[in-house]
């Protein structure tokens, strides 16, 4: 379905047709611009960045690519194009048809849900709004700031939904999306993860990795969602959601390789003697980010849990095309737990345990993943390996949190914690020594040090091409 860009909110719900909606939408689009410009990014809201804008909710050709200021991006509200026969695909309702409107029963949960997933958008966009200012190229300057307007794009999906379907009360808490704050001691954000600091280039490329990972599997469950119209905006949020994977992806792959670099060039095989990020440093982010992105599926045993799949709110990755039983009812689960100080096995109800089926769904991808780090390690000529810790490491939710873990998920000490922590997560002289690194390099084509360059430009572009036009 093509997108009307006539209108002021762009959309393709055919907006202009219910305008008790429009009128307050686009009473919200004023305040959602003061937003953008009090904690967007930082310095660069007058310049000219080549971003992709959706242009219809198609395979192929969906996008379009122009220089364009960030104010002036045209966030809107986009669906994918309904299914006349789609029902719902999970739970108690399975097999019958989804719902266009919020059934009661459900309407409160459906809320929470919703704001939660909603106030992960404009969260991310503020941990990072400083980060343009020490961007390694204009390449990475532009990426950051295409998965920043995506974010925000993503917070009106959102926002249009509660506005639609949940009256005064959607109303308001699209009001508080905007009020809240990452990291604020007051009115921090829902979840801890997007309360966390993003002061490196190297924390933003983890946390595109991993945490924009959790959010493809979050809004991959929702898309299995019976509630209609929450499944169709996740699904094309999960298609502008590929790319922010994508940055993290390679962003991590290229410190890692020019890591291998710098070590072979010094004499003595140390690439901070270099100015570059060691390997073992970046294995330190990679145990933190991924540990911290595990905590936002939820607790491993949840009634939460099976309720949201019970109610048919949300489903399992790929729900409808890769299970033949959609009850999960008479399974179980087995999951090691923590009973009189050591790690036994448990069966677990299958719904209760939907949070962990899709967590190891995420643990699942983000393996593949170190897999393409680990060839890129190997054709860079290095017998260093990075890996993944265990899930029951540094976890501060669910069932293994206020226990100790190694990375390979043993129970172990405080004393034996406290002893190895520094070599297993960032410490604050790691953080300072990357943070020293952080410069930017603002001369199309170049890369500061510390990171190789890319193989390949945005939409067919040089690496040399003007990706950000300085006002």
């Amino acid at each position: 379905m093509s997108i009307n860009y006539d209108e002021q909110i762009p959309n393709n719900v055919n907006l202009s047709g219910d305008k008790r909606l429009q009128r307050a939408l686009e009473k919200w689009q004023p305040a959602f611009l003061d937003w953008w410009n009090d904690v967007g990014p930082v310095g660069f809201q007058k310049d000219d960045i080549y971003l992709r804008t959706a242009v219809s909710t198609q395979p192929g050709g969906w996008a379009q690519f122009g220089h364009v200021k960030m104010p002036d991006y045209r966030w809107g509200i986009f669906l994918e194009d309904a299914d006349p026969n789609r029902t719902i695909p999970g739970g108690d309702h399975a097999g019958e048809a989804v719902w266009q409107e919020v059934p009661g029963e459900y309407r409160n949960t459906l809320r929470r849900i919703i704001v939660t997933q909603a106030d992960t958008e404009p969260a991310s966009v503020e941990q990072q709004r400083w980060l343009g200012q020490t961007a390694p190229s204009m390449y990475d300057m532009r990426n950051l700031f295409q998965v920043n307007v995506e974010e925000g794009r993503h917070l009106w999906a959102m926002v249009y939904l509660l506005h639609a379907h949940f009256g005064k009360d959607g109303r308001d808490e699209a009001d508080d999306l905007l009020a809240r704050r990452s990291g604020d001691a007051d009115k921090p954000r829902i979840l801890d993860a997007f309360n966390q600091p993003c002061p490196d280039w190297l924390t933003f490329f983890c946390f595109t990795m991993f945490t924009d990972r959790d959010g493809k599997y979050q809004l991959g469950a929702l898309a299995e969602s019976g509630f209609d119209p929450l499944a169709r905006t996740c699904r094309f949020m999960l298609i502008e959601e590929a790319h922010h994977l994508s940055v993290g992806e390679l962003g991590v792959e290229r410190v890692l390789r020019r890591s291998v670099q710098l070590t072979k060039a010094d004499k003595n095989g140390d690439a901070r003697a270099q100015g570059g990020i060691d390997l073992p440093t970046v294995q330190k982010w990679i145990n933190y980010w991924y540990s911290y992105s595990l905590d936002l599926f939820g607790s491993e045993i949840s009634s939460n849990a099976a309720d949201f799949f019970g109610a048919g709110l949300k489903g399992r990755w790929n729900e409808s095309k890769d299970f033949t039983d959609h009850s999960a009812l008479n399974q179980h689960y087995t999951m090691a737990v923590v009973r009189n100080g050591s790690l036994t096995e448990d069966q677990v109800p299958l719904r209760n345990a939907m949070n962990e089926v899709l967590r190891q769904s995420y643990m699942a991808d983000c393996e593949r993943v170190v897999k393409r780090w680990n060839r890129a390690l190997e054709e860079e000529g290095t017998d260093f390996r990075v890996s993944l810790p265990s899930s029951r490491f540094f976890r501060r939710q669910g069932i293994y949190a206020g226990h100790d873990f190694n990375r390979e998920g043993d129970l172990i000490g405080s004393e034996t914690w406290q002893k190895n922590s520094a070599s297993w997560l960032p410490s604050d002289a790691d953080r300072a020594y990357v943070a020293s690194l952080m410069h930017a390099v603002t001369e199309p084509g170049k890369m500061a040090n510390w990171i190789a360059p890319p193989r390949k430009g945005v939409n067919g572009q040089d690496i040399a091409f003007e990706y950000v036009r300085r006002a």
